[in-house]
């Protein structure tokens, strides 16, 4: 699998999971109205490995959907909208995920471009893996205690914030504008999309429940 990703793609990977884990860390340090060394600290180290799994997995899905169907496909980082996402996180306290995107490239296997069906499979590869991710990080919720979820736990943390990361990734991507996922989706399959945008943003809602309790 990892001859299937480029020196280049690695280090657009590498520095787009960088630049968005600062950015969601930046994000949860001032929701927890903590600023101490301490506590960016772990703030930092849970967003690394949290939004490193959520979004490498979100690209992947992408990727590897995209080679299913013939066609070679890599990931392209933005460097003007890692920087946005990073500025917008720590001014506004929002976090823009676009840190790029997977290119897709026409093999010509097909004799041409991406089918409606294809590019609407391959769209919404990327949000039902966010969706998935969000089971495992919610178990890891429960078992830390949700009542905890602000005291510091580490696996409740853990939890939350991959809950969080991935239902924000999933619920994002999921809008039909621009060259987002949903647009794509929308196009292909009316009723995939609206199952999918609603269970993107029904979690992402309930994933903050923990925190009004």
């Amino acid at each position: 699998m990892l001859e299937r990703i480029s020196r280049r793609e690695r280090f657009d990977l590498l520095v787009a999971w960088g630049a968005i884990s600062l950015a969601f860390a930046l994000i949860f340090l001032k929701e927890s109205g903590r600023v101490d060394p301490v506590t960016a600290l772990l703030f930092i180290g849970i967003s690394l490995v949290t939004v490193g799994i959520g979004f490498v997995a979100h690209e992947m899905a992408h990727k590897f959907t995209a080679m299913k169907y013939g066609y070679w496909a890599e990931f392209r980082k933005d460097n003007t909208m890692l920087l946005v996402a990073v500025a917008l996180a720590a001014l506004v306290g929002v976090v823009f995920a676009a840190p790029g995107a997977t290119v897709i490239y026409n093999n010509g296997r097909f004799g041409g471009g991406l089918s409606r069906e294809e590019n609407g499979k391959i769209s919404a590869a990327g949000p039902v893996t966010n969706l998935l991710l969000c089971i495992p990080f919610a178990a890891l919720l429960l078992y830390g205690g949700i009542s905890s979820s602000l005291s510091g736990n580490i696996a409740t943390l853990t939890g939350m914030m991959g809950l969080q990361v991935n239902a924000m990734i999933a619920a994002f991507n999921m809008l039909p504008v621009s060259v987002l996922d949903g647009r794509k989706v929308f196009a292909w399959n009316k009723g995939v999309f609206a199952v999918l945008i609603i269970a993107a943003f029904g979690t992402l809602l309930l994933s903050y429940y923990p925190q009004l309790m």
